[in-house]
């Protein structure tokens, strides 16, 4: 018989409960709610105490509805969020459970349970209950879940999520939120943000702006109008991350919106959203992309997410509406790596200022299909138009469509083949490329100087904070200049950032001095590639100057006197071929576990020297 996680009905009224307690339902009792939509109610026991004040949120309305959860079933919770009302008591709302016995399989009610009273504890009449801590993250699902009471089981869990501004509150993912948490705050990146749309009415005109943002665990859809238009427009900008809190929650309208989430985010006047500095661990964005040459067995209307290049664009047109209002039009041809093209039409602002020059990647999150003249596709207020976008899709597509010859075979079309020219989709030499080809790509493919490849594995699994090296040709395919500067102390042996005083001084903090001039150091981020995948690097003061073939003095006078002289230096340096010297270490952030590159030496190819260790490796494979 299945043993109940006594001690838990405690826990969870208390606020301290963990997850995978193993639990019976008592009760279910439907409720109607407050926006029309139904909400069930439960009573759960773990064989000594009971409680009544589980709320089963919506996503799981069918469970109720299908009679999956049904009086005396033994669960399992999994995920759940312990939410404080306005009079004080607790609610538990169910945000993932698991039925591991059904209600039919069980003989009755286990054990002889009594209500709980909070502050009742053994041995004491009376606890000071503990704070509320923020929701937990989904554990993992193939954990066994018919165990009993764990030492460590109502003890508060220490929160990796990093704390707000004001330190009040941590921060909480936005796959937790639903509509029934009354404190909350999440960092998220900014991917998309409308105009400013109005609108007139028998009841009055107003004026309302959109923006989706996102996170390592999701996306949301949030609104801002009138009031709030004019306090958070000018603030947000696209690409950065904000902390947002005390915004209201409610079920997400599909009709009007592409997101993947159940909920939309409403701003209101108790909101705030502040700009956050520390944000290189946020997505840049979520995409599901589709291939190109899959659209045809879409449903028309769909929503979609392509990436490709842009091998045409037509000129802008204007069209006038039934409403007689004039709206600009674009259409321009995507293609990716299945070999295929699909025409894109854009619309409004993103079709006036789109500049096809130079075959850009190009992006769509939220695209709608048509069958209107063949498959195509719409980009409308929704979506979501990005242009040699960050991620990993765009780095493989622009190392392709930097070689045209890639275009008229089919080394465009498979993503890991070796070309018999000697280059794959990337342009890496045979050297890894055929000799590698069966290892894990970059990373583990790379040779060490001595011999050696880097040991990633044993120190992925032992935690290890050993560092080691590798020796590599690899190709910049990416650079990214933003905050690529930084003003640093000029004494000699200190490269700390120095504070700008406002006055004509510098402040040093680690030197506590103040300096009338300061240093430009560089430090690079970028993306290198082999035939197979690509890597991002951190490059300092002396490889970021070598691949960028000036100094940092030089890029810091061009930074504040020539913008476009400035960008030309990062564009020239790509797609360059350089043999790397690179540390490799496993840093632990968030409790999840990242290889970081750092690049301690650059060298140009010595071709000569590079083609007799290639013909070598030929000669031992033939052999």
């Amino acid at each position: 018989m299945t043993q109940l996680t006594e001690g838990a009905i405690e826990a969870l009224s208390n606020g301290t409960g963990c997850n995978d307690a193993v639990l019976q339902l008592v009760n279910i009792r439907k409720i109607e709610g407050g926006n029309g939509s139904p909400r069930f109610r439960v009573m759960m026991s773990d064989g000594k105490h009971t409680l009544s004040s589980f709320m089963l949120s919506t996503q799981l309305n069918y469970m109720a509805e299908e009679n999956i959860l049904a009086p005396n079933c033994i669960c399992v919770l999994k995920r759940h969020v312990t939410n404080i009302l306005k009079d004080g008591r607790r609610v538990v709302i169910i945000l993932e459970i698991a039925v591991i016995e059904p209600a039919g399989e069980v003989a009755g009610k286990l054990g002889d349970p009594v209500p709980y009273t909070e502050g009742q504890s053994k041995g004491s009449q009376s606890a000071p209950a503990p704070e509320v801590r923020p929701p937990l993250q989904p554990q993992n699902r193939n954990e066994a879940v018919n165990r009993g009471f764990s030492k460590d089981f109502g003890k508060k869990a220490p929160s990796a999520m990093p704390s707000t501004p004001g330190g009040s509150s941590k921060v909480v993912p936005i796959a937790s939120l639903n509509p029934y948490q009354s404190k909350w705050t999440i960092r998220a990146r900014v991917t998309n943000k409308s105009s400013i749309r109005t609108w007139s009415n028998s009841r009055g005109d107003g004026k309302l702006f959109s923006m989706e943002i996102v996170d390592e665990s999701g996306e949301i859809r949030v609104t801002g109008f009138n009031q709030e238009v004019d306090k958070f427009f000018s603030l947000i900008e696209v690409g950065k991350v904000y902390y947002v809190s005390k915004a209201s929650l409610k079920i997400a309208n599909k009709q009007y919106t592409s997101v993947k989430n159940d909920y939309e985010m409403t701003l209101n006047g108790e909101s705030t959203v502040i700009p956050c500095e520390d944000s290189c661990d946020v997505p840049m964005v979520k995409c599901d992309f589709v291939s190109i040459s899959d659209l045809e067995n879409r449903d028309k209307d769909a929503i979609v997410d392509v990436i490709g290049v842009c091998k045409g664009v037509e000129e802008i047109t204007r069209l006038t509406t039934k409403t007689n209002r004039e709206v600009s039009k674009r259409t321009l041809n995507l293609m990716d790596m299945s070999g295929k093209v699909v025409t894109v039409t854009l619309w409004g602002e993103e079709a006036e200022k789109f500049d096809g020059s130079g075959q850009p990647i190009v992006a769509i999150k939220g695209a709608k299909l048509s069958d209107f003249g063949g498959r195509s596709l719409s980009a409308s207020f929704s979506s979501t138009l990005m242009i040699n976008p960050d991620i990993p899709e765009a780095y493989k597509l622009r190392g392709c469509a930097s070689m045209p010859h890639l275009f008229k075979n089919d080394c465009f079309k498979q993503r890991h083949h070796v070309c018999r020219r000697g280059v794959g989709p990337c342009g890496f030499s045979l050297d890894n490329g055929i000799l590698q080809v069966r290892r894990h790509p970059l990373m583990n493919s790379l040779k060490v100087t001595d011999g050696r490849r880097p040991n990633l594995t044993r120190y992925s699994r032992s935690m290890s904070i050993q560092a080691d090296y590798y020796t590599c040709i690899a190709t910049i395919v990416y650079l990214r200049k933003e905050n690529c500067l930084y003003q640093a102390c000029p004494s000699q042996d200190c490269n700390k950032k120095v504070v700008d005083q406002q006055n004509g001084m510098f402040r040093c903090e680690k030197c506590d001095k103040e300096f009338p001039n300061f240093k430009y150091r560089l430090i690079l981020s970028a993306n290198i590639a082999d035939y197979a995948d690509n890597q991002w690097v951190t490059c300092f003061q002396e490889s970021a100057e070598a691949i960028l073939g000036q100094n940092a003095a030089y890029l810091g006078q061009l930074k504040d006197s020539n913008e476009a002289a400035f960008d030309e230096v990062f564009q020239q340096a790509n797609f360059n071929t350089f043999v790397f010297r690179s540390r490799v270490k496993l840093e632990t952030y968030n409790d999840e576990s990242r290889i970081k590159a750092t690049v301690m030496d650059v060298k140009p190819v010595d071709h000569k020297d590079y083609s007799k260790r290639l013909i070598m490796n030929i000669r031992k494979l033939a052999a």
